[in-house]
């Protein structure tokens, strides 16, 4: 007699576990996570206190950082409550100095994030690139070997005809000796400077004395030479886009703070060494 109740039961609460669960209202930055003596810590302590880790902190599994840091926003919540008496200035004057900072950030932030003008990147890129003389850029081919007489006696069969390609796959010591001496195009400052200053110094189509680097010595064709092309304007528009980010900061800066009512009399005739007296904080 017992078994049709009992199998009515079973279908009423597979029936109650099918229905959906009633909303809840979507958690924000209000949203009480724990109250500690009637303080309440909020999701947005907690989203605060997780940007604040350091990166290796903040690459911790969620469950481990959210249980990690409500504990300590807890513990926290609970000694601060147990202070006896007032605060020491190192505390509240630190609690002035923070919220002036990040007012000041916020500021800032501001004016990071304000629309940029096309024609300030434009002109920032002319002023960069487009307007800057370009540096030279060297097509040269080498044969490495280990002695000045090898070198010399190289270059004399160089004077005497011999193809330079030829006399590099067959004579070079260098990783470019089977592809000719080719070395491709290079600027200033990629080469080691003895090198750099023959090349410099050569015509295009001429083959240098033996030069001396620490790698041995060389004989030097200079193949060709031509004037380093700018960047295009896309390439480096992010670079571009920050440095006028910056500069209009810094001229908000400035125009806010000389538009400011500044009165610095009352730091004259203070003794720099004052900021040392740390001892005023407790």
């Amino acid at each position: 007699m017992q078994k049709p109740l009992t199998f009515l039961a079973s279908a009423a609460l597979s029936l109650t576990l099918a229905l959906p669960v009633a909303a809840q209202d979507e958690p924000g930055l209000e949203t009480v996570v724990a109250t500690v003596n009637g303080t309440d810590i909020t999701l947005g302590h907690m989203i605060v206190a997780r940007a604040s880790l350091p990166e290796q902190y903040q690459q911790l599994p969620d469950e481990i950082l959210f249980k990690g840091i409500l504990d300590q926003l807890v513990q926290q919540t609970a000694l601060a409550a147990t202070l006896d008496g007032d605060l020491p200035p190192r505390v509240t004057l630190s609690l002035e100095n923070e919220t002036r900072s990040l007012t000041a950030a916020e500021v800032i932030e501001g004016v990071m994030s304000n629309p940029l003008d096309e024609d300030a990147v434009k002109a920032a890129y002319e002023e960069q690139y487009a307007s800057q003389e370009q540096g030279d850029e060297y097509n040269a081919s080498h044969i490495l070997v280990e002695t000045e007489e090898e070198a010399l006696a190289i270059k004399e069969e160089l004077d005497n005809g011999a193809d330079f390609a030829e006399m590099a796959r067959e004579k070079s010591t260098g990783p470019s000796g089977p592809s000719g001496g080719s070395l491709g195009w290079f600027g200033k400052g990629m080469m080691v400077p003895t090198f750099e200053a023959a090349v410099v110094e050569m015509e295009a189509g001429a083959v240098s004395d033996p030069v001396q680097t620490q790698f041995g010595w060389h004989v030097i064709k200079l193949n060709e030479t031509r004037k380093s092309e700018a960047p295009s304007l896309e390439s480096v528009r992010e670079e571009l886009e920050l440095q006028v980010r910056q500069t209009r900061v810094q001229e908000h800066i400035e125009t806010v703070t000389e538009a400011a009512d500044v009165d610095r009399s009352a730091s004259e005739g203070l003794d720099p060494s004052v900021l040392k007296n740390l001892e005023w904080l407790e």
